[in-house]
């Protein structure tokens, strides 16, 4: 299955900017892939699909179709606000390690957007409830062997 997606946030940047191209905010550690959403869907949280497509960097603004490797499952502000994971077509690769550092740094930024909400007065449980991969994907029963 694939998706398609603009990016909106080129890997290694510090800006996260919102769909309607206004600053959303600037973090303190660069974001490790590229960040987008699909055009023409709303979530949830009341914003277009957000998109993660791992492997090399993308330009802001890059349109595509992009392969879906599975879902980030993440609650922010107490409203279900998934991001899915796609990778780039012919491209790219993931791994075990890419999946893994998903994990870790959706855990991380749980607490970051926490305290950020927090900020903006916004109510309800923000949290990272954990990867589901594409039943297809390769990784599935690689990182079920990696966590044995």
């Amino acid at each position: 299955q694939t998706i398609e997606a603009v990016i909106e946030v080129p890997k290694w940047s510090f800006v996260k900017w919102r769909s309607d191209g206004t600053i959303d905010f600037v973090s303190f550690i660069p974001c490790p892939y590229n960040y987008g959403s699909v055009p023409g869907s709303l979530a949830e949280d009341g914003d277009p699909l957000d998109v993660l497509v791992l492997g090399p960097k993308l330009p802001k603004g890059r349109r595509g179709r992009y392969p879906v490797i599975g879902v980030v499952k993440f609650l922010d502000a107490g409203a279900e606000d998934n991001k899915v994971i796609c990778t780039q077509p012919s491209k790219y690769r993931p791994t075990v390690l890419d999946i893994n550092t998903l994990a870790a740094l959706f855990t991380a930024y749980a607490s970051f957007k926490t305290v950020l909400n927090a900020c903006r007065r916004k109510k309800g449980r923000t949290a990272f409830k954990g990867i589901e991969l594409d039943v297809t994907s390769d990784l599935r029963h690689a990182s079920a062997l990696s966590h044995r």
